[in-house]
């Protein structure tokens, strides 16, 4: 990398919660965060806590009742990332993704549209992609670019090496970056369903020894886990989408309030031979860790926190990639997607968030799968992954 860059604060929403403190003690349990929905679909939903702060912040403006959740979601996270970094002067830039956008309203819109055969005057703006981060300049009144993409699930990854090349080009000394989404809708469920990668309803027409089978160890009393991640032994798609949005304040240089230091950065694009998957052993991962790691000697890394999005394809190539990459030495794996599903867009940055809570309290967060693997003794340097539809794959390395 051309400069080293600081990440000065880090705040989120997500089932998890929006407590930084508080996240990390639902990180500590070892219960997932999934429910099923009216369908009986499983979800990962934010709490009703949480709802509730969404709601508020939806009524505290006129302009906002009309806001898709993905968009409330953001601004609120991006107010408590940047007070937190103490930016008060609006010196900034924004780069705030998402994968799917507006999902909900754009639903709602086009149902309405089928029925009366028009639709409202809001429509069109309050659907946009670059809704999120208008909407997040407008309401911190920043003065800096405001940019906003889809790079389906490496879209929170892709707004951080976008950050740092503003920085880089001399352009702007601080970005706010990160993803936000809001998938828990009809259509969307569906779309993963006709992909047959979506996770079906624990317990539903199984047999005893089938539930047996899904139980994991009793350090765990026996917990019933329905996203598998990592777990390569599954025999079907065990994906769950989650909604959240995180985002974090990206500096020049290494800064006294720095909570991570991003080290490096990796991407890459395969070619595929299908619109959704990737190689069996994942060339777009071993390209771009390779080029993230490439001032350090692998060794040296401590985690990775995987992308792993609980599907048989994507686990096991990414591991195979690892493998290829790290040899004998591979770190210890983990990810967040077992406990609070797929968040698409945003699934990037809350795994950075995961990676800076495990640095701040030098303690590692297993996977209930992975209990047998090596535990850090340290946890200084984590490698953090995401891919998206189309082999999009980027690779950040922080260091504590």
């Amino acid at each position: 990398m051309q400069n080293s860059i600081s990440i000065t604060s880090i705040a989120s929403v997500s089932p998890l919660g929006s407590q930084y403190e508080y996240i990390w003690q639902r990180y500590l349990d070892n219960k997932h965060l999934f429910v099923k929905n009216k369908l009986n679909v499983l979800i990962a939903p934010l709490s009703d806590e949480v709802s509730e702060e969404i709601e508020k912040l939806r009524l505290s403006d006129n302009k906002y009742k009309s806001l898709d959740k993905s968009v409330l979601m953001a601004i609120y996270a991006s107010r408590k990332a940047v007070k937190k970094a103490n930016w008060s002067d609006g010196d900034f830039g924004i780069n705030i993704g998402s994968s799917r956008g507006a999902t909900a309203l754009f639903e709602k819109y086009h149902e309405d549209f089928l029925e009366r055969n028009k639709t409202e005057t809001l429509a069109s703006p309050t659907t946009t992609l670059g809704n999120i981060s208008s909407w997040i300049a407008h309401d911190l009144q920043s003065q800096g670019p405001t940019i906003s993409h889809s790079i389906t699930c490496s879209t929170a990854l892709h707004a951080v090496l976008n950050g740092i090349a503003w920085i880089n080009s001399g352009m702007s000394e601080k970005f706010l970056v990160g993803g936000s989404e809001a998938p828990l809708t009809p259509f969307t469920i569906a779309q993963m369903k006709a992909l047959k990668i979506y996770a079906s309803t624990p317990f539903n027409g199984q047999s005893s020894v089938e539930r047996h089978s899904e139980l994991v160890s009793e350090s765990h009393q026996q917990y019933f886990y329905p996203s598998k991640t990592l777990d390569f032994s599954k025999k079907r798609n065990t994906m769950i989408l989650g909604e959240g949005a995180s985002v974090m304040c990206l500096e020049k240089g290494i800064k006294d309030n720095a909570i991570a230091t991003i080290e490096g950065v990796g991407y890459a694009t395969e070619i595929l031979k299908h619109n959704i998957s990737i190689s069996d052993d994942a060339i777009c991962f071993q390209k771009s860790m390779k080029m993230a790691l490439q001032n350090i000697d692998p060794s040296e890394v401590d985690v990775v926190v995987m992308h792993a999005p609980g599907t048989i394809k994507g686990d096991t190539s990414e591991y195979k990639a690892m493998q290829s990459v790290f040899g004998e030495t591979i770190p210890a794996l983990t990810s967040n997607k077992w406990k609070i599903g797929h968040t698409f867009g945003a699934s990037g940055a809350l795994s950075i968030e995961l990676a800076i809570l495990m640095m701040q309290h030098q303690k590692f967060i297993n996977i209930p799968f992975l209990e047998s693997q090596k535990q850090p003794s340290q946890i200084k340097k984590v490698l953090v992954n995401a891919v998206g539809f189309g082999g999009n794959a980027v690779s950040i390395l922080l260091s504590k």
